[in-house]
């Protein structure tokens, strides 16, 4: 049997637990949504995230240790994020992870939630072949990354401002669609047509990103045009987001040619950034991996994958400062 990995994420809204095994197969993922508690604030309220957290974490704990059909006694150690997120959330998958620990005798690993986000394309599946450059979007962070092995990670450039999905979600709230916005933004998109010219900021500089130009014109353009076409204006500004993307992404395969580009973070499950990622790897010639949709988003299981890495630096032939001076990078 191979070794299982219990994966504890709440560095934000959802309690998320997971049973893993060294493979990436997924026992048991089990997760307790905050949409509702929320919905009217329009973006999430940290105070009310933690309680919710306090409330939901040991019976999601129960539920995916029942779903598994297995007992503490049979996982290796707790996998649980340790950061970057918000302080009341973090602080209750933490301490949790720390008292189960100590009760079931298992050691804890503390994962940065974004070691987790660049290993959740392998999986269900082995799919990530190395050297590959990463494109991390999601809702707190944007950035590039070039991978020679699954702990050797080189960051190439990130972004000055806001993230991809934070604009995404500022942007739906213009446009009246409610919280989260970005997948209500990429379906709307799909009825318009690209024809406002939003800018595409720094799109020719190196591979650092800026989103508050972007985000800002669109602000500008609905405050002139009170019979503004919404689906225009978010297929404008996808198209904008897109060329972005995919020119950074394009310059970093040219300067660190790579067997794959992965694509991690919630912004992955974007159906306009896969189509165009397609597009890409087909003009390259190389290979895109993707994380299944399930797993693009924040999930436990993606931490108990990437604690795997943290348990067998004595095995791993990449320099073990390598690896720390990765996790504390990210």
């Amino acid at each position: 049997m191979n070794d299982i990995i219990l994966g504890i994420e709440t560095s934000c809204d959802d309690t998320a637990v997971a049973l893993v095994d060294s493979e990436g197969t997924i026992l048991s993922s089990v997760v307790a949504s905050q949409l509702d508690v929320h919905a009217g604030f329009g973006g999430i309220y940290p105070e009310f995230a933690a309680r919710a957290h306090i409330s939901a974490i040991l019976p999601t704990v129960h539920e995916a240790f029942r779903k598994a059909r297995i007992t503490p006694d049979d996982i290796k150690a707790i996998g649980v994020t340790r950061g970057p997120g918000l302080i009341g959330s973090l602080l209750v998958g933490l301490n949790t992870a720390t008292g189960l620990g100590l009760g079931w005798g298992k050691p804890v690993i503390g994962v940065n939630h974004l070691r987790g986000h660049l290993r959740s394309a392998d999986l269900e599946q082995k799919r990530v072949k190395f050297p590959a450059t990463v494109l991390l979007v999601s809702g707190g962070h944007t950035f590039l990354a070039y991978m020679k092995s699954a702990v050797n990670v080189r960051l190439l450039g990130s972004t000055s401002d806001d993230s991809v999905g934070e604009t995404y979600d500022k942007v739906g709230r213009m446009l009246g669609l409610g919280y989260p916005g970005g997948p209500a933004v990429d379906r709307l998109a799909k009825e318009g047509h690209p024809s406002i010219p939003f800018p595409r900021p720094v799109i020719n500089k190196g591979l650092s990103f800026s989103f508050s130009g972007l985000k800002s014109a669109v602000a500008r353009y609905m405050d002139a045009h009170q019979e503004a076409v919404y689906a225009d204006v978010a297929a404008s500004f996808v198209r904008a987001v897109m060329d972005v993307l995919i020119k950074k992404s394009e310059l970093a395969l040219r300067k660190y040619p790579s067997e794959s580009f992965v694509i991690v973070g919630g912004v992955a499950a974007s159906p306009q950034l896969r189509e165009e990622a397609g597009k890409l790897c087909g003009k390259m010639g190389v290979e895109l991996c993707l994380p299944p949709l399930r797993w693009s988003t924040d999930n436990a299981a993606m931490i108990a994958l990437a604690t795997f890495d943290y348990l067998n630096l004595s095995a791993c032939k990449e320099p073990v400062a390598d690896l720390q001076l990765t996790m504390s990078d990210f």
